[in-house]
């Protein structure tokens, strides 16, 4: 089942990030204009009004825009940071932010491209140290102090874009994990996924010695609903068929699309006269429907239902092949109709 759940888009995530490091460029300002360093303080409000821009940058979907002026803003403040107070600041792993992002959010080739330009940068700012002093040098104690407030921010940037990766990634892997097990329609099991299922509810039934019960539904005419009303009509009563199915069964059942028009539901525990009743409440709620305010049609639907308990020693194919029997004895019987096959 999919979740309800509302993840954040990049963009949003980016506006967060913009609000974030707009904080820690604040933060600098407090330090610097403690440590009597003016240009270096207002070098930060400068910083601030670009991160909103970039803010609003992505507010507005110019994506680019936003990067090129985080980009800008986080290159040219680590270096003027390093080239002003040394290497021993800690500015220079400010630089280091843009490697993740760089590895996941493009491209192979922009991404190394990206990384070789980052370690020109990188290196640069590094053999120019070791040739020039620092143009403001500030206290050991004071250099002390910067370096431990970069060093903290950049552990907590990293750790941060850790935890948002290691989440876009069990994100993705629980969104194949469900692709790949349900039906893109109707969002029920596939027929894989369902056969893997109900073979787990089989072996369980059998320890157990407990009943278990197959119901096959067929939506009646069909093919007559798509050649007359269209696909999309017929999609939208199989996503509705779906969705009385959900309602009507228990959060035990297991319920799956089994190819075309036909719905299999294993019913654990439940014996074949409890599971023609089931089968009998399913008919009934199907008609009941408004399918006429579902599709914009005027349908009328019908299902015939086919219902067989699983034997003992008896395989799932087997069991289900009852099951169709049933269902086409339904068929032949005038449709719309609930059938019980005996073993």
């Amino acid at each position: 089942m999919q979740s309800n759940q509302r993840r954040p888009q990049f963009w949003q995530v980016a506006m967060r990030g913009c609000v974030l490091a707009a904080a820690i460029d604040v933060g600098l300002f407090i330090i610097f204009y403690l440590l009597d360093s003016p240009l270096l303080a207002w070098i930060n409000v400068v910083s601030v009004a670009m991160y909103i821009g970039a803010y609003y940058a992505f507010k507005y979907r110019r994506n680019k825009l936003a990067a090129a002026l985080f980009w800008i803003e986080v290159t040219v403040h680590a270096a003027v940071g390093i080239v002003a107070l040394g290497w021993d600041s800690g500015f220079h792993y400010y630089l280091l932010i843009f490697i993740p992002a760089l590895c996941v959010t493009t491209s192979r080739v922009k991404a190394v491209a990206g990384l070789s330009l980052l370690w020109g940068c990188y290196v640069a700012l590094l053999v120019l140290m070791w040739f020039i002093e620092p143009l403001q040098p500030i206290s050991p104690t004071a250099l002390k102090s910067v370096f431990l407030f970069n060093l903290t921010v950049v552990f907590g940037l990293f750790a941060y874009l850790s935890f948002f990766y290691l989440g876009l990634v069990a994100r993705t892997q629980e969104r194949l994990r469900r692709f790949a097990a349900t039906d893109p329609l109707t969002g029920l099991l596939n027929r894989r996924h369902m056969t893997e299922q109900v073979e787990k509810a089989v072996s369980l039934a059998e320890r157990r010695r407990c009943p278990l019960s197959f119901l096959l539904l067929d939506v009646d005419r069909f093919k007559a609903i798509n050649d007359t009303y269209g696909h999309e009509v017929g999609d939208q009563v199989l996503r509705g068929v779906a969705g009385v199915l959900r309602q009507q069964l228990r959060k035990q059942d297991l319920i799956a699309r089994w190819g075309g028009e036909e719905f299999l539901v294993a019913l654990p525990d439940t014996g074949s006269d409890s599971a023609a009743v089931s089968g009998e409440r399913l008919r009934r709620a199907i008609m009941a429907t408004d399918w006429q305010a579902l599709t914009g049609q005027p349908i009328q639907l019908t299902v015939s239902v086919g219902v067989s308990q699983l034997q003992p020693g008896e395989s799932l194919s087997a069991g289900v092949r009852r099951s169709d029997a049933a269902m086409y004895r339904g068929k032949a019987q005038g449709r719309n109709a609930v059938v019980t096959v005996q073993a």
